[in-house]
């Protein structure tokens, strides 16, 4: 039982674990109901592995979806094995070469983690909490109580 507890991903903080933690947030935040914290969780943990001298900046790639239809660029970040995007910053444009547009057979490789033991891992590193009032799902606005169908004669009002 030791080995298990030993062997968890979450009670690692080494680069790769981290960037696989990144992968698995980002990869669901695609999806997610709710994917503010997610993207939060995300880019304050590329701005520690950026600060800490774990991740490098590669340079700009055009935006596969670009705001308000105009050309927009990300900057592609390096950590461990994986490579994401992040908004740049004004200094990115000077100091950063532009790599022209997305390379589309280059995929990060898989990684077999769980959502939540992702995010225990980049909350820990980062130290941020999710506000757990954030997240509201369909059912949680229908807490009426059901009540009888009336039925009234024809030509007679429902009110």
């Amino acid at each position: 039982m030791d080995d298990h507890k030993r062997l968890d991903p979450t009670k690692q903080s080494t680069t790769e674990n981290l960037a696989r933690a990144i992968y698995v947030v980002n990869r669901h935040a695609k999806t997610a109901p709710n994917p503010k914290f997610l993207y939060l969780l995300k880019k304050n943990a590329l701005i520690k592995l950026l600060q800490e001298g774990k991740a490098q900046k590669k340079g700009l790639h055009f935006s596969n979806n670009p705001k308000f239809s105009q050309q927009q660029s990300d900057v592609l970040v390096s950590a461990g094995e994986y490579y994401f995007h992040m908004p740049p910053t004004k200094d990115d444009f000077d100091k950063l070469p532009h790599l022209g547009t997305l390379n589309q057979t280059y995929r990060n490789p898989k990684a077999n983690m769980s959502l939540t033991k992702a995010k225990i891992l980049l909350q820990n590193y980062v130290g941020i909490k999710e506000d757990q009032s954030t997240p509201q799902t369909i059912h949680s606005n229908k807490s009426r109580t059901y009540q009888k169908p009336v039925f009234k004669r024809l030509g007679e009002s429902y009110r």
